[in-house]
Order: structure tokens, then C-alpha cells, then sequence
């Protein structure tokens, strides 16, 4: 994505390890967000906007928070300080339900799909806020993942890993959501099927929805998004375009291996 398709200018990048400037169009605005489990503090003054239609992505060491970030935005962590907005509203006390209707779709890493129920059922429960199932939708998802039509009646546990994932996503997707959160999505998955994946989620956030997302495959999320966050023991270590984060010297070396 450029900066101009997502609504940033080039006077409105973020230079690696300065503090982090306001996005007015953010339509995902974290700022000061202190948020752990319990009494137990995982993440410090964090940081991060995602625009309109925008693919940001959070890479870092293990342990660094950044499923926690993903997590406190849905509403499943334990909120210490600071403020989560989205679309111009504070969302951070509210329950993951009423995250779901505001616009915010998320797949988490594990646990993902019901195995016991069919594909087309895991879909339906995505719509499980709505009087009806929309069958306009289910079929919006069909044509994005057609493997899913043919196993529709399958479990899902006994699906594949990446068939498994796209049951996830799919169910995620079942709102239309403007904002889609996606932890680790490659994790799991055969080395074949990990560059599938990606371009699976470049066509969702080509069609309008924005991305924010969590990703162990450090080099190749930073060389599809747009905007790239390293989180270093629960706080911002450097912030800016991707294919920036992925040129730079000390964040080559410090994290992506060189």
C-alpha cells in the first residue's frame, strides 16, 4: 500500500526511535496504554495508530507484549492507564462483544475455530450478534476462500492447519469489520502455505478493511504493511513505514536476523 491509498502524506512519517506523532485519521488510536494481566504490567506508554484502510503490523522479540496489544484492543486483558479509541471513541472497558459491533473483527493465535461444528457453522457464530445469519456474507466468504464451500459440511478440526486458519478469518470477516486483527496467522502453517497467507490478507486489506497485525515472519510482514511497530519489553522501540523498519541497520540487526 502506498501512503497516498492510505491516506498519509509523506510529511506524516514516523522516523524510527522518535516519539510517536499524532495521526488525525487515525481510525485505531492507542496512546499511553499501560495493560497486563492481573496485577501483572506487560505493556508501558504503548503507542499506535491504524488509518482508514491502512496494513500496520507489530514485530518484536518474544515476550515483548505485542499479543497483549492485540488483546487489550478486544477488550481481554486487564486496562491499567492511558486510552484505546477507535473511530473517534473510546473503547478500552468495553467487552469483546461490544468491540464485535463498533467494527472490530479479531483472530487470535490459537483456539480459533469451534472443531466440533462445521465450517459453515464456525461462520454463522461470527454473525451470532445479528437476528439472521447473512447469507450475502457467507457467500462474500465462500468466493474469498473457495476450499471453504467445498469442506462446508466438514469440522473444522478436522480441517488443515491453513484451512483452519481461513475458518478463522472468515468468521472474523462475517460483519465486515473495519478494522481486522490477526495474531501470528502464519504460526503453524507448512513454509508453502505462509506466502498464500500473506497474499490472502493483502486482497482482505485491498478490499478496504484495515489490518492490524501481530507476526513471528518479522521480514516479510514488514514488507507488505504499511506502517511497522517494534515493541521491545512491552514499550515502543521504533515506529514507521515498513519498508522503512526493513532497511534500517539497527532494526535489521537487532531483530529480523541480520
Amino acid at each position: 500500500m502506498s501512503a497516498e491509498s492510505t491516506g498519509r502524506s509523506d510529511d506524516s512519517e514516523i522516523v524510527a526511535g522518535t516519539t510517536h506523532t499524532i495521526d488525525e485519521d487515525a481510525l485505531l488510536r492507542i496512546r499511553d496504554l499501560d495493560a497486563g494481566y492481573g496485577d501483572l504490567q506487560i505493556l508501558s506508554d504503548v503507542d499506535l495508530d491504524v488509518a482508514n484502510g491502512e496494513y500496520a503490523t507489530i514485530v518484536g522479540p518474544n515476550g515483548a507484549g505485542k499479543s497483549t496489544v492485540m488483546k487489550t484492543v478486544f477488550g481481554l486483558t486487564t486496562y491499567m492507564a492511558g486510552t484505546v479509541e477507535f473511530a473517534g471513541e473510546s473503547i478500552h472497558g468495553l467487552s469483546p462483544e461490544q468491540i464485535i459491533s463498533k467494527g472490530i473483527g479479531f483472530v487470535p493465535q490459537n483456539d480459533n475455530v469451534f472443531p466440533g461444528l462445521s465450517v459453515r457453522e464456525n461462520l454463522e457464530m461470527g454473525a451470532y450478534i445479528l437476528d439472521s445469519v447473512p447469507e450475502d456474507q457467507i457467500e462474500a466468504i465462500y468466493d474469498r476462500f473457495p476450499i471453504l464451500r467445498e469442506r462446508e459440511q466438514q469440522k473444522a478440526g478436522t480441517l488443515s492447519g491453513g484451512q483452519q486458519q481461513m475458518v478463522a478469518m472468515g468468521r472474523a470477516l462475517m460483519l465486515d469489520p473495519d478494522l481486522l486483527l490477526l495474531d501470528e496467522p502464519s504460526a503453524g502453517l507448512a513454509p508453502d502455505l505462509v506466502a498464500d497467507m500473506f497474499d490472502r490478507i493483502d486482497r482482505i486489506n485491498d478490499s478496504g478493511t484495515a489490518i492490524l497485525m501481530v507476526e513471528q515472519n518479522a521480514k516479510e510482514a514488514l514488507r507488505r504493511c504499511d506502517r511497522g511497530y517494534v515493541l521491545v519489553d512491552g514499550e515502543n522501540r521504533y515506529t514507521d513505514r515498513g519498508d522503512v523498519l526493513l532497511g534500517d541497520d539497527d532494526v535489521r540487526q537487532d531483530f529480523l536476523g541480520g
